[in-house]
C-alpha cells in the first residue's frame, strides 16, 4: 500500500496539472474569443486608402505594397491566425464610414475626438507632423502667407483638415479633394494653390509633383492609432499589446521605412 505522504504526493501533482491544464483551456478558449470578436467573418478585414504611407503607398519600381494600416494590418492578422483581406476605399472617411457599419475590422488613422465617437481606438501608435504642400514657382514662402482672399487651399474629403482649417483661415477658400490621387492633379490644373495634410503624404505627393516644396514648420500633430468597431472594446487590452510590441521590436520602424513614411515623430502617450 502507498504509503498516506505518497498518495497526497500523487494527488497534489495531479491537482497541479489538472489546474495547468484548465488554465492553458482557458487562454486558448480567451484567445479563440477574442479572435471571434477581432475579426468574426474569420479574416482580418483591413481598410486602406491610396495615396499614403500612413495607410497604402505602391513601391514605383518594385510594384510592392506597403503602409502601416497594409503592413500592420498583416501582422495583427497572423498574430490572430487568420488571413488578412484589404478593403481599398478614396479616402479615410470611407474607411471609418465602414468600420463604423463593422464592415472592417482593422485600420490605423488619426485619433480625433470625432472619429471616436465611431470607432475604438488603440494608445496611439506614432505621431505624424501635419503640414502644408505647394507646388513649383509657387510664391508662397511661409503659412504666414495662406489666410488672404484667392487662396485655395487643397484637403482631403471627410478628412481632418476639412474640418479644422476653415476655423485657421478664414479668409482662403477650402477646397476639399476626393482623394490624394485626385489632389495631385488638381495642381496640375491650377485648382488648388497648396494642399494641407500629415506630411508622410506630402512627401509622397511631393515625389510625383518635381519642385513642390513642403512649408517649413507644422500646424499640429495627428496621433495615428489602430482603430476597431465599437462594441469590441472587450479586446482593445490585447491591441494595446499589439501596439506596445510593434513599438519595441522594430516592426513598426520597418513598416515605416518599407513605406518610405516621412515626418513620423515618437509618440506621446
Amino acid at each position: 500500500m502507498m504509503a498516506l505522504s505518497e498518495i497526497m504526493s500523487t494527488g497534489l501533482r495531479k491537482l497541479g496539472l489538472a489546474c495547468i491544464i484548465a488554465t492553458l483551456a482557458a487562454a486558448s478558449a480567451h484567445a479563440g474569443d477574442e479572435t471571434t470578436l477581432l475579426a468574426p467573418t474569420g479574416k482580418l478585414r483591413v481598410g486602406v486608402y491610396p495615396g499614403s504611407p500612413t495607410s497604402l503607398v505602391t513601391d514605383p519600381a518594385t510594384h510592392q505594397t506597403h503602409g502601416l494600416s497594409h503592413d500592420l494590418g498583416e501582422a495583427f492578422a497572423k498574430r490572430l491566425g487568420v488571413p488578412v483581406a484589404y478593403v481599398t476605399f478614396q479616402r479615410i472617411a470611407d474607411v471609418i464610414a465602414a468600420i463604423k457599419n463593422a464592415e472592417v475590422d482593422f485600420t490605423i488613422t488619426n485619433a480625433t475626438p470625432a472619429r471616436a465617437n465611431d470607432v475604438s481606438f488603440s494608445p496611439i501608435l506614432v505621431a505624424v507632423e501635419l503640414g502644408y504642400l505647394v507646388p513649383p514657382n509657387s510664391t508662397i514662402m511661409s503659412a504666414d502667407e495662406i489666410d488672404q482672399p484667392g487662396i485655395r487651399i487643397g484637403v482631403t474629403k471627410g478628412g481632418t483638415s476639412e474640418r479644422t482649417l476653415g476655423a485657421k483661415f478664414p479668409n482662403a477658400k477650402i477646397v476639399p479633394a476626393e482623394s490624394v490621387t485626385s489632389a495631385v492633379a488638381m495642381f496640375g490644373l491650377g485648382e488648388i494653390d497648396l494642399y494641407a495634410t500629415n506630411k508622410p503624404t506630402l512627401f509622397e505627393m511631393s515625389d510625383a509633383l518635381p519642385g513642390a516644396r513642403i512649408l517649413n514648420g507644422s500646424w499640429g500633430l495627428e496621433h495615428m492609432a489602430v482603430a476597431i468597431p465599437k462594441g469590441r472594446e472587450q479586446a482593445l487590452p490585447s491591441v494595446a499589446d499589439f501596439v506596445k510590441d510593434v513599438q519595441s521590436n522594430g516592426l513598426l520602424t520597418r513598416a515605416q521605412q518599407e513605406a518610405g513614411l516621412r515626418g513620423a515623430v515618437k509618440a506621446d502617450q
